[in-house]
């Protein structure tokens, strides 16, 4: 069991790894290509936040292991509000902005109840697939042309157009992507199948799981850019990338179950997962709610994320 769990962690450290490699290679191409760093930002780079959870999904749907998938989806959402933001804002109090909460924080919960609904009858479908698919694409159609039209950048997205790297020679770039494409599902078959023999071990579920050690795995590079953006000033940032990872995170990597592995659900994933993601997604609005502006996300608000996360971990492993 300790060989499984060195894999686990030398498969995340690898998905980590390879899927900013294979952003920043694709980012690279296209920008030589000729193509706008803004759309760049706002499809390669900005789905690249999600890229580790994407690959990790298809590859459990393809194994079978349809609960790991959406596990994997519904906790690294809980995960990336209930820790991710816990600690951020533990750090010092995290400033939401008043359009996040005017335009952006509906919008995940509106996805938030489209993906519950798809949940709760404890079946995905191939049809359900599609239209998550299909949603991510008028979101990333609507948010370019919100980005266009508005003087100010959706938070969600603030600041992509400076992550698509500049000066890379092209066959620098394809050797990246290549590269990335190659170890993105070498590690991820290695991280899933590693974590399955974990669970199956220990008599965890796989539902479980994907709920516990592979969203938190999945969701560190999210608190490293939230902290990072934190320490920076950047509230927008720090926020922006919490909200923007978990909508690619139903929309993307629901979707993955959907289309390769439709079928039965784990009746926990409708009876509990998805009542406890809305929970936490309702009340980062409700903590997030002031029009006027100035809002905080302030430590005592941080705390009780980080308690609510605790004792959740403990009503899965209790």
């Amino acid at each position: 069991m300790v060989l499984q769990c060195i894999i686990f962690i030398v498969g995340l450290a690898a998905l980590t790894w390879s899927a900013d490699r294979f952003v920043y290679g694709a980012s690279a191409l296209a920008k030589n290509s000729g193509i706008s760093p803004m759309i760049i930002g706002l499809t390669i780079v900005a789905l690249g936040s999600s890229l580790p959870e994407i690959v990790v999904s298809a590859i459990a749907s393809l194994a079978g292991n349809r609960d790991t998938a959406v596990g994997n989806a519904l906790g690294s959402n809980i995960t990336n509000i209930a820790f991710v933001l816990g600690v951020t804002a533990m750090i010092r109090p995290l400033v939401v902005s008043t359009m996040t909460v005017r335009r952006e924080m509906p919008v995940l919960l509106l996805i938030c109840a489209i993906a519950a609904y798809f949940i709760f009858d404890q079946h995905l479908t191939q049809w359900e697939g599609l239209i998550l698919i299909a949603l991510l694409c008028i979101f990333i159609v609507g948010i370019a042309y919100t980005s266009i039209k508005a003087a100010r950048k959706p938070s969600v997205f603030v600041d992509l157009e400076g992550d698509v790297p500049s000066t890379v020679r092209t066959s620098s770039a394809v050797m990246w992507l290549l590269l990335g494409l190659v170890c993105l599902p070498l590690s991820a078959h290695f991280l899933v199948e590693s974590a399955v023999n974990i669970a199956t071990y220990f008599g965890i579920s796989e539902l479980v799981i994907g709920l516990t050690i592979i969203a938190l795995g999945t969701s560190l590079p999210e608190l490293a850019a939230s902290i990072a953006g934190l320490l920076k000033g950047e509230d927008d940032l720090a926020m922006g990338n919490i909200v923007g990872s978990n909508i690619f995170n139903l929309l993307a990597v629901l979707a993955m179950p959907g289309l390769l592995s439709p079928g039965i659900l784990d009746q926990d994933a409708a009876n509990r997962d998805i009542f406890v993601m809305l929970g936490l997604t309702l009340l980062l609005f409700l903590f997030s709610f002031d029009l006027r502006g100035g809002r905080r996300i302030n430590r005592y608000e941080a705390g009780t994320f980080l308690l609510l996360f605790f004792g959740y971990q403990w009503l899965l492993f209790g």
